[in-house]
């Protein structure tokens, strides 16, 4: 595999019109999901807006920063199992998120520096820091793709500038189905671009579930319906399941995040957290 090639000289001009306009499509009023998960992470890729509504929302539910980090640790681990163990080295990550510590391709290229990973995200904010998501390694690629996932022959087509379909693709879904409200439709689009990619090829994803065992989290959701964008869904975790039918599950199966492969604490089972995951191979 090849380094990235280098950038071809743009009209400067053009550039700044490109960023004025990616600029205009953030809502600084409202607060956003992404920002609020960079918040609660640390980061400092958010507004007033989003800071506010993030504390109210963990007014409702205290622990939900917990969530937020149970969900970027299962992406390290997850990560790291594919690429050390089961040898994938091209990822799909849909529903990238703001850029932190530990991006997926960080994870993937420091284990096997050859790994290529192409991003997709509609977030404005992410695209304006989509920079920080192209730092490969020498020996590998990365690639951004501003685009929505229900837009799949888009989203392949590109990918497929910098992947080789040819060779198993692990698809990466974290906390970006809640978005999609109709579960038949959901699970559709997870389905079609799993079938593009060929045998071996991995679904990892994670979504925010509704348990009575965690009603708390359900006001929380519901606050967050009310005032920020874009609304989510939660569904159980029987319905998340649904997701990798027809696939084959690797152990533990469906589970809270915090509880998929943890690493050794001497503390027993960590927490349950309301954000549930697996991963799957294609056959």
């Amino acid at each position: 595999m090849t380094a990235s090639p280098s950038p071809q000289e743009s009209n400067p001009q053009d550039s700044a019109d490109a960023a004025d306009a990616v600029r205009n499509r953030i809502n600084t009023a409202q607060p956003h999901t992404a920002r609020i998960w960079n918040y609660w992470l640390g980061g400092k890729d958010n507004y007033a807006v989003d800071r506010e509504a993030g504390d109210s929302i963990r007014e409702l539910h205290p622990g939900i920063g917990d969530y937020a980090r149970a969900d970027r640790l299962f992406l390290g681990r997850a990560v790291r199992h594919l690429v050390a163990d089961c040898g994938v080295r091209q990822f799909l990550d849909i529903g990238t998120g703001l850029p932190t510590a530990d991006n997926t391709h960080e994870v993937a290229q420091r284990i096997a520096p050859e790994s290529r990973i192409v991003y997709v995200d509609n977030d404005p904010l992410v695209l304006t820091h989509a920079r920080a998501l192209l730092t490969s390694s020498p020996e590998g690629r990365t690639d951004y793709l501003d685009a929505d996932m229900r837009d799949v022959e888009a989203v392949l087509e590109h990918a497929s500038q910098t992947l080789d379909f040819s060779r198993p693709v692990a698809l990466m879904l974290l906390g970006v189905v809640i978005f999609i409200e109709d579960d038949k439709e959901a699970q559709g689009l997870v389905r079609r671009i799993m079938d593009a990619l060929p045998s071996g090829s991995y679904l990892v994803l994670s979504h925010t579930i509704t348990s009575p065992a965690m009603p708390d989290v359900d006001a929380a959701v519901a606050f967050w319906n009310e005032h920020g964008t874009p609304k989510l869904t939660q569904r159980t975790p029987e319905q998340v399941a649904k997701f990798f039918d027809g696939l084959e599950l690797l152990e533990p199966g469906v589970v809270s995040c915090s509880r998929w492969r943890p690493e050794p604490t001497g503390l027993g089972e960590p927490d349950e957290v309301a954000m549930f995951g697996g991963v799957a191979r294609k056959h």
